[in-house]
């Protein structure tokens, strides 16, 4: 008979430790996106804002993923599970490229001084 209690307070406590993260998550997503305030009154524009800030949230924890399975090449050393997303952006997304059309092609050329650009460059190898 104390079998069931016993279980059912695992389960409880995995929900508890299981909260922590989804908080942080949460603040991501609020502060990180800047969907702290939506800005509609109407809820189908805010539910249509919500989706894409999710869509974008989930690529770019997809990206950090990444860049941590390639962590040999990164300019500095990542010891930790994930990375938030306002680093991903700093590090990742926001390194300045310019776009070059050349020969019916079209490249990104990164600057001489791109720290991350052999992690950008495995990661666009790796999915084309």
């Amino acid at each position: 008979m104390d079998e069931p209690l016993l279980s059912c307070q695992d389960g409880a406590l995995d929900l508890y430790h299981g909260h922590g993260p989804s908080e942080q998550y949460h603040s991501e997503l609020k502060s990180d996106l800047d969907v702290e305030r939506l800005p509609s009154g109407r809820l189908c524009a805010n539910k249509i804002i919500l989706l894409c800030a999710m869509v974008a949230f989930n690529l770019l924890r997809g990206l950090g993923q990444e860049v941590i399975k390639r962590a040999g090449l990164a300019p500095q050393k990542i010891n930790i599970p994930r990375w938030r997303i306002k680093t991903v952006l700093k590090n990742i997304v926001y390194c300045a490229v310019r776009l070059v059309r050349h020969a019916g092609r079209i490249e990104l050329h990164f600057g001489k001084r791109c720290r991350w650009f052999e992690v950008i460059q495995d990661i666009a190898h790796s999915f084309a």
